[in-house]
């Protein structure tokens, strides 16, 4: 489903990533973990094209694009229309509905019609439980609605891989769960996901691979069980001790 290879990010000066190789097979979860400043967003920012790397080849199905030289538009439109990214704050648009707000994307981007979206967006609310809050605004929404909300923007465009950056950093404790769930509901169902997360308790029970990075590289990578209860790497166990 995803081939990465040699990706490289730079922000001036600054190596943000390192030459990174990872493959996603279609319907796995990957998850990556490691601390902040480690390069884990600019990682999955990169994979959506909200930064544009300065190297590497990124291939996502039959689409292959090489960031070493200019990318044209038109092919950076598709390599985003493949992906749908879920940010931690939501980045919902506070002046329109819920249902609004999962309608824009298809209308906006993929210049389909309100009739033909308007019954698939509702179909999605409805899937992440939130089909009684058509019509309610942001701001009439609890954190976790809100976060829902953006789970079924991102699923409107039809993606093969949906884009999770640590989308329960924002919430209330009690309000983790029901975005976790729906995460889940969309693991069983073989959707392609790349999560950055710290809900550790998330990445052993639903993650096919976890990556430790640190300082823009991938330190480490295996199963959930090898990753967690027996790190190679002495960094990977560092981090560990201190987050468990």
């Amino acid at each position: 489903m995803i081939s990465i290879k040699g990706l490289k990010k730079n922000f001036g000066d600054l190596q943000v990533l390192k030459g990174m190789d990872v493959n996603v097979e279609q319907g796995q979860v990957i998850v990556l973990i490691g601390p902040s400043g480690s390069g884990k967003t600019t990682f999955l920012r990169c994979l959506n094209a909200l930064e544009l790397p300065n190297d590497g080849v990124v291939t996502i199905e039959d689409l292959k694009v090489e960031f070493s030289r200019k990318v044209s538009k038109q092919d950076l439109l598709k390599f985003r229309r493949k992906t749908g990214m879920v940010f931690q704050n939501y980045n919902l648009f506070p002046h329109m509905t819920a249902l609004e707000n999962v309608m824009e994307g298809p209308i906006t981007v993929q210049k389909r019609s309100k009739s033909e979206i308007r019954e698939k967006a509702i179909n999605l609310l409805e899937k992440v439980g939130l089909g009684d809050k058509v019509d309610y605004y942001p701001f009439q929404l609890s954190g976790g609605q809100q976060q829902r909300v953006g789970i079924a923007r991102a699923l409107a465009i039809e993606p093969k891989v949906m884009l999770f950056d640590e989308p329960t950093s924002a919430l209330d404790p009690e309000l983790v769960g029901e975005v976790l769930k729906v995460m889940k509901d969309l693991a069983e169902e073989g959707m392609t996901m790349v999560v950055v997360t710290h809900e550790m308790r998330f990445a052993k029970e639903v993650a096919d691979t976890v990556i430790f990075m640190d300082g823009g590289y991938i330190v480490e990578q295996g199963k959930p069980n090898e990753v967690f209860e027996n790190p190679k790497n002495e960094r990977t166990r560092q981090f560990l001790n201190l987050i468990q």
